[in-house]
């Protein structure tokens, strides 16, 4: 299922992560000052590649990371990390993929090959959006409008930086983290925000 792209990409993954970790990619934005949103990400849903429906407010009481992604980028090989977190925190942690063409074509065409690539090549088993835009268009995820709108977030405007950045939302539906995409799911620092 991997093209040699992808296989290349995947070695090369930490070597990219590592060089990008001290540009806008290895940011880590917070809410230090517990500002809540004015509306709530519970009332939103999120369709699904498979074309169901996921109310978000069946996430209530769970820490929620929220990561937009692409098949054919250098952070690919995060999809691995997000399945390890999900296999050890699931049940406090819920995990959504977000696939998106907006940093360049690194997605593939359609729902069916971004889900069977995912399954395939890295076992992913957390759910995954429809593709769809994540950075500030018309036609912006719903989710994604709250995530980089404060005047439904309360503090935040920031749009993902490339593929694979994450946003943290914590167990009363307050935005409290924008990762960049060099940070690794893996890393100290998501590891501390996920207490």
């Amino acid at each position: 299922m991997s093209t040699i792209k992808q296989k290349i990409l995947k070695r090369l993954y930490p070597l990219i992560r590592k060089a990008a970790k001290n540009t806008r990619n290895g940011a880590v934005i917070s809410n230090d000052q517990h500002i809540a949103p004015t509306t709530s990400l519970y009332d939103l849903e999120v369709l699904l590649s498979g074309g169901e429906s996921l109310d978000m407010g069946t996430f209530k009481g769970k820490k929620i990371l929220l990561v937009n992604s692409a098949s054919d980028c250098g952070y690919t090989g995060q999809y691995e990390e997000l399945q390890g977190l999900y296999e050890t925190a699931g049940e406090k942690v819920a995990i959504i993929a977000f696939p998106a063409n907006d940093f360049g074509m690194q997605e593939r065409k359609d729902d069916a090959s971004i889900q069977a690539f995912c399954q395939a090549s890295y076992g992913i088993s957390f759910p995954i959006a429809k593709k769809g835009v994540v950075r500030k268009k018309a036609k912006q995820q719903p989710v994604y409008r709250w995530l980089t709108d404060k005047s439904q977030n309360g503090w935040n405007n920031h749009a993902p930086d490339w593929n694979f950045g994450k946003y943290l939302i914590n167990e009363e539906g307050l935005l409290t983290h924008y990762f960049g995409p060099s940070i690794s799911p893996m890393e100290e620092e998501i590891r501390l925000a996920l207490g």
